[in-house]
């Protein structure tokens, strides 16, 4: 039997909108609307934010959190166990998060896909100099 939190990690499906009106900087609340292209339930999204915010908090007082402190994010969030590895794996597939050292850490590594799907966009399918992106 496998554990759910040894699961493999799959990738993250993202919303992405064409809608101008859609944008996420246009809504009141960017971080929301993001959470809702990545989670299909509010209550996820509602969740993955709140998960987010504790790692960022944590982070940014020099006490991360630790992965074997998952029986207190369960607590804490109000979620069941796989539900939690669940929409972990979410944010770990989207590049939001990353684990080291058995510690969560926000990650740059979203930003860093997106600006690289636009920038192969901009310059090998509209055939535009990088510079001027």
């Amino acid at each position: 039997m496998s554990l759910v939190k040894n699961a493999p990690r799959t990738a993250t499906t993202i919303i992405v909108r064409s809608d101008a009106n859609s944008r996420i900087t246009k809504t009141r609340n960017p971080y929301d609307a993001l959470m809702r292209r990545i989670f299909q339930e509010d209550a996820t999204a509602l969740r993955g934010r709140k998960f987010l915010t504790i790692i960022e908090e944590r982070q940014a007082a020099g006490n991360p959190v630790r992965t074997e402190e998952w029986e207190k994010i369960l607590e804490e969030l109000q979620v069941g166990r796989a539900s939690f590895y669940a929409m972990r794996n979410k944010l770990l597939g989207a590049g939001l998060i990353s684990i080291s050292k058995g510690e969560y850490r926000l990650s740059g590594q979203f930003s860093s896909d997106l600006m690289d799907m636009a920038r192969w966009w901009w310059t090998a399918v509209l055939d535009q100099k990088e510079e001027n992106l």
